[in-house]
């Protein structure tokens, strides 16, 4: 996406997490009908398929990026201060680099809509939960 826009870019020659992000490509050139659904069904695996094994030549435990870890609230809950946020930044730099229909995935918990409607209504449903960290009662509300 970066090259689209500075061709003169170096583009790295190996994709490390080539199933979810082969997901992405193939949303960016699919036909302008099915963009919307592709761009979800990235969005939905994006995630779950950044979690897997190392292969078994190397010493580390597993290829996720290192901040995958910090998404498990049972693990990193917030109140710790270690959340690192799960969101797809990718998917929104697509749909605003090649103009994808993103209705579908607004209100997903991994897709930052809002970074795109700045102006506009939250595209995330208020959450009603009872849970309360340390931001919530320095601000007295829930967050």
């Amino acid at each position: 996406m970066i090259a689209s826009r500075t061709p003169a870019r170096r583009v790295g020659s190996k994709l490390l997490h080539a199933k979810p992000y082969a997901r992405l490509l193939k949303a960016v050139d699919g036909p302008a009908d099915h963009q919307a659904v592709l761009l979800r069904v990235f969005v939905d695996h994006w995630y779950p398929e950044l979690k897997r094994p190392a292969p078994k030549n190397k010493k580390t435990p597993t290829m996720e990026p290192f901040w995958y870890i910090y998404g498990d609230p049972e693990q990193h809950p917030l109140e710790m201060g270690s959340y690192f946020g799960r969101w797809c930044v990718e998917a929104v730099a697509a749909v605003k680099a090649f103009g994808l229909d993103d209705s579908l995935c607004l209100g997903h918990e991994h897709y930052p809509g809002d970074l795109l409607r700045p102006d506009g209504p939250s595209t995330h449903r208020v959450r009603t939960d009872e849970t309360r960290g340390w931001l919530a009662g320095l601000l007295g509300r829930g967050v």
